[in-house]
Parts: C-alpha cells; sequence; structure tokens
C-alpha cells in the first residue's frame, strides 16, 4: 500500500535536536499525531527521561517537545508499506529536512530503530550532513528492549545534547 506522509514536522527556532522515525504507523496516521499506539513507548520513555509529565493531548505533547527543544519528524515522505511494517518499506521518497534544519537550531539528529537510521543515512545525511544517533525503536513490536534500562539508557542522549 502507498503511504504520503501527512505529518507537519514539529519544531520551532529553538529547537536543539531532531528525532526522525522512518513513518507513522497506521495509529499515528489515524490519529493525526507521532507515536499515537497506546503502547509505543515513545512518550514514556521521553517522560522519565525529562523527569517530567507530557500529558496525554496532542497540545500537551507538543508544549513538552517546544519547552525541551525537540522537534520531531519522519524520514519518509512516501512509501509503500504493509500495515506498519518497517521491514516491508520500499520505494521510498525522503523528507526534505533541510528547511527544518535552517530554521532552528539543530544540530544532532537522533533516529528511532534501525530502519529509520538506515534511511536517514541512505538519503538524508548525505543532504543535510549532520551525523545521525541511533537510538533503539519504542515500537510495541520491539518488545525485547526493556524500558526501565535499554530504552531509557539511550534516550538520556537526547537529553545530554540539549543542555
Amino acid at each position: 500500500m502507498k503511504v504520503k506522509h501527512e505529518l507537519p514536522p514539529i519544531y520551532n527556532e529553538n529547537s536543539k535536536v531532531l528525532i526522525l522515525g522512518s513513518l507513522p504507523s497506521v495509529k499515528s496516521r489515524e490519529e493525526k499525531f507521532y507515536y499515537a499506539h497506546p503502547k509505543n513507548r515513545f512518550w514514556k520513555t521521553l517522560s522519565r527521561v525529562f523527569d517530567e509529565e507530557i500529558g496525554r493531548t496532542i497540545e500537551e505533547k507538543k508544549a513538552f517537545l517546544y519547552k525541551n527543544h525537540i522537534a520531531l519528524f519522519d524520514v519518509i515522505k512516501s512509501c509503500e508499506i504493509k500495515n506498519s511494517s518497517d521491514t516491508s518499506i520500499k520505494k521510498v521518497i525522503p523528507n526534505n529536512l533541510n528547511p527544518i534544519i535552517k530554521q532552528s537550531q539543530i544540530k544532532t539528529v537522533f533516529t528511532t530503530g534501525k530502519k529509520a537510521y538506515d534511511l536517514y543515512q541512505k538519503y538524508c545525511y548525505p543532504k543535510t550532513k549532520i551525523e545521525a544517533i541511533y537510538l533503539p525503536s519504542t515500537s510495541p513490536a520491539n518488545c525485547p528492549k526493556n524500558i526501565e534500562n535499554t530504552l531509557i539508557d539511550s534516550y538520556k542522549q537526547i537529553k545530554e545534547k540539549i543542555e
């Protein structure tokens, strides 16, 4: 199934780090916001890393991102994908990240998951010239990663790069 990314990037002129996924999941596309699947551990992990409640609404999550100088988007503009399976992704057209980078203070890029990292390296790095830092996926499909240890320890790098 051909899918076009329809969520706008979240950033402002004060954003210092950019977190990129591959493509919003089926649930995120339905909810029209990033990491919307209730079992996805993205928001819970950031909440613990920054030691603050994020809230449940889209506006509360955006406020958290802005307050902490985090930009959020995805590598893929469109592709063929089966459901939300990164392993099924084909015929990728990448997003243009340069406008986000030029209109912010972004000096660090993080990717959530191996597919996002590989696609960033292939399509985006040659244009941005900003090395990506790989973070483990927070997807419920990535169950072996324990949120108490691996995810939180890995995602602490975000806070370190902002400070």
